[in-house]
């Protein structure tokens, strides 16, 4: 079976990462829940992961570093935990639904919401800017567009906007495929999902957010600390961390953060000549349209004009044993800008083959020839 649906999650972990997640799972205790050895044991591990995290994405410090089961989890906190009624958003016709639907409760609650249009088939610093005003509370954008792999510049992005303006991003595609520093490139908060670039397992997410920002709490529960206080406790991480943290998953990603501090550069040339090689060779075949262009975060997507996207990805994983995904990818702005009803996505990881893709052309061939 070949495996490229990387974007939805990884297929592929390094053995750092197993080995590390087994062995929380034989040594597991409640971090910092308890006085015992083990589970201070546990809370220092948790700690040193959040420092890895922080430092790795240039956050503004390790309190601000907050541990998700993914990186819906963290957009929602970012987004619902800072935005009241009377604020004005801007944010991109590109953007995942754990971005539009958590804006689409608040559009009921008072916030106005403005959707930047695709510039030439992308995401585009200058649409969004010239929609924010002074009167913008915060800009939201994707870093990597799931569906095509289109990124804007968030430089760009940040330096059009006004100052006092909070840049939100989602850094679910982008995050472990290309370096992402927040305090250079003006990012207030950034939203990470750990169990696909990131190389870290399911159940991993992080948000990671600057002393501009105090979002309030959208879960409530127990922290370890402050019990007899009925209300959540007004410092972080504690305030945004209610209930058992997943110890196992979150060593995954302190594991990611170390296997990708020393493979990223290698990894982010083999991606850009993978997907060069699939919208090359894919743009080439007759009844297929490539939608996506070269990139590093693996993302290839297009249609066949023979069969919806649902169908080629059954056949592709059925007939020729490649797993893809088809259909709006959970972007359904995207699609409607695209003007498509649906893409195939083939997304890739570093753990792909070159071989892998030739396999992939050769397959979409077929079913465009509609061969059986």
């Amino acid at each position: 079976m070949i495996y490229f649906d990387n974007a939805g999650t990884g297929g592929v972990k390094p053995d750092s990462v197993e080995t590390a997640v087994c062995s929380a799972l034989k040594n597991c205790a409640n971090p910092g829940r308890s006085g015992h050895k083990l589970s201070i044991a546990c809370l220092e591990r948790v700690y040193e992961c959040r420092k890895l995290l922080c430092n790795f994405f240039g956050g503004y410090s390790y309190d601000r570093t907050i541990f998700t089961k993914n990186c819906t989890e963290a957009l929602n906190i970012a987004i619902l935990g800072t935005l009241k009624a009377g604020d004005e958003v801007v944010t991109t016709v590109a953007e995942h639904n754990s971005v539009l639907r958590p804006l689409e409760y608040l559009k009921g609650r008072g916030v106005t919401v403005k959707y930047a249009p695709l510039k030439n088939g992308e995401v585009s610093a200058s649409e969004i800017t010239r929609l924010t005003t002074s009167r913008t509370r915060a800009v939201i954008v994707t870093l990597a567009s799931n569906v095509t792999g289109s990124a804007p510049d968030i430089s760009a992005v940040r330096g059009g906007i006004p100052g006092k303006t909070l840049l939100i991003c989602d850094g679910a595609q982008a995050c472990g495929h290309v370096p992402v520093d927040m305090k250079s490139s003006g990012i207030d908060a950034l939203a990470v999902a750990g169990h696909k670039g990131m190389l870290g397992i399911q159940g991993s997410g992080v948000l990671l957010f600057s002393e501009r920002m105090n979002p309030a709490p959208v879960l409530m529960g127990g922290t370890g600390s402050e019990s007899f206080n009925l209300n959540m406790p007004d410092f972080y991480p504690d305030r945004l961390e209610s209930g058992t943290l997943s110890y196992p998953a979150i060593v995954s990603l302190g594991e990611g953060v170390l296997y990708l501090s020393a493979n990223m550069g290698k990894s982010v040339e083999k991606m850009v000549k993978m997907t060069a090689y699939l919208c090359e060779n894919l743009g080439k075949t007759e009844g297929v349209r490539v939608y996506s262009k070269p990139n590093p975060f693996g993302i290839t997507a297009f249609a066949l004009s023979n069969m919806q996207s649902e169908t080629a990805a059954y056949r592709l994983s059925e007939e020729y044993s490649v797993c893809v995904r088809g259909g709006l990818h959970c972007a359904p702005l995207m699609h409607r800008a695209l003007e498509s009803d649906g893409l195939v996505r083939a997304s890739l990881s570093p753990f792909n083959t070159p071989g892998e893709c030739e396999k992939l052309v050769e397959a979409v061939k077929s079913l465009a020839r509609n061969e059986s």
